[in-house]
């Protein structure tokens, strides 16, 4: 099992034909550095296609993910990139509107 301590959200489209090199240079321009532990979220235009850089501390994997049908819930190109808790990563990649879970999705009355 590969071990993800963060996930982290990139805005801006990645072309899906990148490889593992491209992606990862992708990563470091994007977020500094690839760092041990940590998933990095990229999608295609369409955000019908997700792919997946994780640094396991020794290499890196990447993973794609491709909806048959509608797409994925991603943000407006010029937003921050984000980090993603557990079960913001799992209703993202079942195509959910991942806002909405966690905290902020809490309603509070004033």
């Amino acid at each position: 099992m590969i071990r993800i301590e963060a996930v982290w959200l990139a805005v801006q489209p990645l072309d899906m034909r990148a490889g593992t090199e491209a992606a990862l240079a992708r990563v470091v321009n994007v977020f500094g550095q690839a760092r041990p532990h940590h998933a990095y979220l990229f999608a295609n235009r369409r955000a019908n296609r997700m792919k997946v850089l994780v640094h396991d501390g020794i290499g890196v994997w990447l993973a794609a993910r491709r909806l048959n049908s509608g797409k994925f819930v991603w943000p407006k190109e010029g937003a921050a990139t984000t980090a993603l808790s557990q079960a913001q990563f799992d209703a993202l990649v079942l195509g959910l509107p991942w806002q909405r879970v966690g905290e902020a999705g809490v309603i509070r009355v004033l």
